[in-house]
This record gives C-alpha cells, sequence and structure tokens, in this order.
C-alpha cells in the first residue's frame, strides 16, 4: 500500500514548445508495482497548456481544482472542478488552464504507455 500527499512527488515541469505552464508528477507507477495503471497529476499554470496531440492509449481523467478546457474533435469543452473526461486512443486532444487559477488534475493511462 502507499498513501502519499501528491506534493511529496517532485514534479517535471514541461514549459516549452508546445507544453507551457506544466508540472507533472507519477503518483502511482511501475516504480511502485502498479502492474495495470498509471496515475499522474497535472498542475496547469494560468495560461498552461498541454501540447495538441494524439496516441494509441485512453486517458481518464478527474479534474481536482481550477477551471479549463479540453480539446477533442475540432472544438473546446470548458472543464471544472469535479469534471470526469474519457479521452479515447488515437483522438486528438489538448488541455489548456482557462481561469486564474492552477488547473490540477489526475491522470489514468494504461502501464504500457509512457509514465510521462
Amino acid at each position: 500500500m502507499k498513501i502519499i500527499q501528491y506534493t511529496e512527488v517532485n514534479p517535471v515541469i514541461f514549459d516549452s514548445g508546445m507544453a507551457k505552464g506544466i508540472a507533472a508528477r507519477v503518483v502511482i507507477g511501475k516504480n511502485d508495482g502498479a502492474d495495470n495503471f498509471c496515475m499522474r497529476i497535472f498542475e496547469v499554470s494560468a495560461s498552461g497548456c498541454s501540447p495538441r496531440h494524439s496516441h494509441e492509449w485512453e486517458h481518464e481523467i478527474f479534474i481536482h481544482s481550477g477551471t479549463g478546457e479540453v480539446y477533442n474533435n475540432g472544438k473546446w469543452t470548458p472543464v471544472k472542478a469535479g469534471s470526469i473526461v474519457f479521452i479515447p486512443g488515437n483522438e486528438e486532444h489538448q488541455i489548456r488552464n482557462a481561469g486564474s487559477e492552477l488547473l490540477v488534475f489526475a491522470c489514468l493511462i494504461p502501464s504500457n504507455a509512457p509514465e510521462l
């Protein structure tokens, strides 16, 4: 069993190219013996965003705090604390902060996908 505060994990910072203002943490992954899933926590600063991309694996996302928008199928959809997002594999997507507060979300991916 593992119980931690997510902020105990050192973040990987993405702030160049297509990714802006993102602190990413693998909080449960291969190093924990997780055989099926990887859980990551992302903090996206005001005006920050993930790159627009697609890949084979799906995402399950829970928006913990803040407000943002998710790009999918050519349009942006607003999300806020409590929102749930499912992104199937091979769908182009992007997440951006649409507010002035930190956008924080948990993201689950299959264990065979790159953790970050």
